[in-house]
């Protein structure tokens, strides 16, 4: 409980700076795009999220096993090489689609703000945080992913207050992710080769995570859909407000992501004791997390959202508590996919239920926006989100259930 404890505590505290900072700037960020341009660029925050989760393909979710298990530092250099390899092959589709999308969501005056945003998140996708965290040390990621994105953001804000010109903190992140990835290369992979001289090998590689991606992209499809849709098809004053607290909401996330990263390795490491109860104190861990979560956004995130966007649009009790359940939802349901499932080969499993899950929820999200339902399409991505979590609740018990008990678990 020590190590776990640890490992929270660096999980949580230093890549608390990279959520804290970008906050602040979100009243100086709506003080000159106003209130018709908040939705246009936190829709396209949403668009680069989804883009970056292309990015990262399944990595996100096997790397961290793989670099778990691995057994010495070439053999992490090796994993990690291969996932650059696929990664830039899709890096080359990824930037141009976001910018596409972006431009065609966004409203006409705040198209460049748009894409400018999507870019500055996607990239975020070639991030090694994946990596550190199969690792176990928080530290790494401070280094490599949380430090640079903290100094970037730091370092725009001056800028922004002077030339009210949101490219130069959407270019600061760009050149900050690049560099960070550089001097990781250096240090974990020396000497190894980015570039995928062959093409084929690394679309066999990107084949044999298609099930772990189309996971990821999934659950991201009906996550990052609800600003965009409500930007496309509301009013102005109704997108605004389901944007600011989809803002909060992805925020809080943040908390289930530490929680996750914290315990995915405590629970998979190689040679671990008592593994059955590691298991269930992740479970419990992320399902207070989660009650926890969707009672202060239910009740706070009017009041923050106001102070937040600078009073140019304000999230109201209704939105905040679909987005609320919606935490709720994710929070409980990510150890026994990360954790179990798919540790436990049932990717298919996963991935058919996440796909359901993500029809069911886009499906209702899309009714809702034709109807100018702006509570509506907050809803349909609770729904999403709760299906998935009762789907998945019985196979994930009985991975806990079938783990070997070690003395301390008798």
């Amino acid at each position: 409980m020590k190590t776990v404890l640890l490992r929270l505590s660096g999980f949580t505290v230093l890549p608390l700076l990279s959520l804290i900072t970008p906050i602040l700037l979100i009243p100086v960020i709506s003080s000159f795009v106003g209130g018709d341009g908040i939705s246009s660029v936190i829709s396209g925050q949403a668009i680069g999220t989804f883009a970056a989760t292309v990015l990262m393909w399944g990595w996100n979710v096997d790397g961290p096993v793989a670099i778990a298990r691995s057994t010495s530092a070439d053999e992490r250099g090796t994993v990690y090489l291969r996932s650059m390899r696929t990664r830039i092959l899709l890096l080359a589709l990824v930037l141009p689609a976001s910018a596409i999308v972006a431009a065609l969501v966004a409203n006409p005056a705040f198209r460049a703000e748009a894409i400018g945003m999507a870019w500055a998140v996607a990239i975020s996708g070639m991030s090694p945080s994946w990596f550190c965290i199969g690792l176990g040390q928080p530290k790494l990621l401070a280094i490599y992913d949380t430090v640079p994105r903290f100094i970037a953001t730091v370092t725009a804000a001056p800028l922004l207050l002077w030339t009210h010109q949101l490219w130069f903190y959407t270019g600061l992140l760009v050149l900050a992710s690049i560099v960070s990835l550089a001097i990781f290369h250096r240090t974990y992979s020396p000497g190894g080769q980015w570039l995928p001289r062959d093409v084929r090998s690394a679309l066999r590689e990107l084949a044999s995570q298609g099930r772990t991606a189309g996971i990821s992209l999934a659950g991201n499809a009906y996550a990052s859909t609800p600003t965009p849709i409500a930007t496309a098809s509301t009013a102005p004053a109704a997108s605004g407000s389901l944007a600011t607290v989809d803002t909060l909401y992805r925020f809080g996330l943040f908390t289930v992501v530490a929680l996750g990263n914290a315990f995915q390795g405590w629970t998979l490491e190689h040679g671990a004791a008592m593994r059955r109860r590691r298991h269930l104190a992740a479970i419990y861990a992320h399902a207070a997390l989660g009650v926890l979560g969707a009672a202060v956004l239910t009740v706070a995130g009017p009041f923050v959202s106001s102070l937040l966007f600078a009073g140019k649009a304000q999230a109201t009790t209704e939105l905040c508590f679909y987005y609320g359940l919606a935490f709720l939802f994710l929070s409980a349901s990510t150890p026994f996919i990360r954790n179990l499932l798919i540790p436990a080969g049932q990717q298919h499993l996963v991935l058919l239920w996440t796909m359901v899950s993500a029809l069911l929820g886009v499906a209702a999200m899309i009714w809702a926006g034709m109807s100018g339902n702006a509570p509506g399409i907050a809803l349909g991505m609770a729904l999403s989100e709760a299906v998935l979590f009762v789907a998945l609740l019985i196979p994930g018990f009985k991975v806990v259930n079938t783990e070997r008990p070690s003395h301390a678990d008798r």
